[in-house]
């Protein structure tokens, strides 16, 4: 998709399937949102292009053909009217002055049906905040970090939270969280796992609304080109509410509890709080094994609990089996970021047992129980 880097006139965007795509369905395969939103000058002519195809391909079962011709039947009467009521001197005036007011009648008749369209059937525009946007209101150093694999990645942050990024998902973040506040950036699905930190509240900005923490666990899902932005509480509590950029909003601020969630609803800017997931069919079916496996371990071997690790973070865990076969535990691993299940787990194995995290490999090393 380079060569639209060199896109100068609106035909060039007409003409662009992948465009046409974007503008009449609403689905962003290429990136086009983002890639507007990088030049001033660039947003201005993928504008015109936009009203212009609109105006093209009006929705037929909106605006029938006989709306059309009805309305092309009154510009030509106001047309005429026009004319009669000039004193036209010569044939070639009046050729020449028909010419032109056609003209403008076709011009004005083409504005007024992208005008409709488009505060019809986009009208969410001003309110769309997308992931550049965010990212470009920050003024620290951040580090983006893509998922384009079809596995599930781990990503641990600098206090020890660590975040479980879906494919086809990236995640903005500092590389050493400063001041009073953490703030990560998603365009996509991550799972979040968050250190304790109460003098320094964690935040997750994602399309239009943020998510607040101290310590929890949470799954946010926010596609730039998904309708709905949805969030399910694990364990802990979050306090969600809409960005400051989002115009015409009330700022309500909704608080989830374990095994609540929230959808956002892009279009008008609505919360739906659902108290009970098992009764929303859609979230009750993605709901994965990190959020339904349980972390409650009592006299169980390590074996299990690498499992059940694997299992709940789509991870790889290389131990010494031999060694740690008679082995077993009993903890407590629930509302903790991996990579302190990790250190509980070594610690309470002893003789000088470790971990080294390779992405999603984990390496366990230990002489045994003690």
């Amino acid at each position: 998709m380079q060569k639209r880097n060199k896109y100068s006139e609106i035909e060039d965007f007409l003409a662009d399937e992948s465009f046409q795509a974007w503008v009449l369905f609403k689905i962003d395969k290429e990136g086009w949102e983002e890639w507007t939103l990088e030049s001033r000058q660039r947003a201005k002519l993928v504008q015109d292009a936009r009203l212009m195809l609109l105006a093209m391909k009006v929705p037929e079962n909106e605006l029938s053909s006989s709306d059309i011709h009805r309305a092309l039947q009154a510009t030509w009467v106001k047309i005429r009217e026009k004319e009669n009521q000039k004193n036209v001197k010569t044939s070639k005036i009046r050729f020449l002055g028909k010419q032109i007011l056609t003209g403008v009648a076709a011009t004005l008749f083409i504005c007024f049906i992208s005008s409709w369209i488009y505060s019809t059937y986009f009208k969410i525009d001003n309110n769309i905040v997308t992931y550049n946007e965010l990212v470009d209101e920050n003024n620290e150093g951040l580090v983006e970090q893509t998922n384009n694999t079809t596995k599930p990645q781990i990503i641990t942050l600098s206090d020890g939270s660590s975040v479980l990024l879906q494919p086809n998902s990236k995640l903005s973040y500092p590389k050493i969280f400063t001041g009073n506040e953490r703030k990560v950036y998603l365009s996509g699905e991550g799972f979040f796992e968050i250190s304790k930190n109460p003098h320094k509240p964690f935040y997750v900005y994602a399309n239009e609304i943020v998510t607040k923490v101290v310590g929890t666990s949470f799954r946010v899902k926010a596609y730039s080109d998904q309708p709905d932005v949805e969030i399910l509480v694990r364990t802990g509590k979050v306090k969600v509410k809409s960005n400051d950029l989002v115009s015409k909003s009330d700022k309500e601020e909704i608080v989830l509890l374990p095994n609540q969630a929230l959808r956002f609803q892009r279009s008008d800017l609505k919360f739906n709080k659902i108290t009970n997931i098992t009764q929303d069919a859609v979230l009750a079916q993605s709901v994965g094994n990190i959020e339904q496996l349980s972390f409650e371990f009592n006299d169980i071997p390590v074996s299990q609990i690498f499992e059940t690790i694997e299992q709940a973070y789509l991870v790889d865990i290389d131990y010494p089996k031999n060694k740690l076969i008679d082995c077993h535990l009993t903890t407590s691993l629930s509302d903790q970021p991996l990579t302190e299940k990790l250190k509980i787990v070594c610690k309470s194995i002893g003789n000088n047992t470790s971990f080294e995290m390779n992405g999603n490999q984990i390496i366990i090393t230990s002489e045994g129980c003690n």
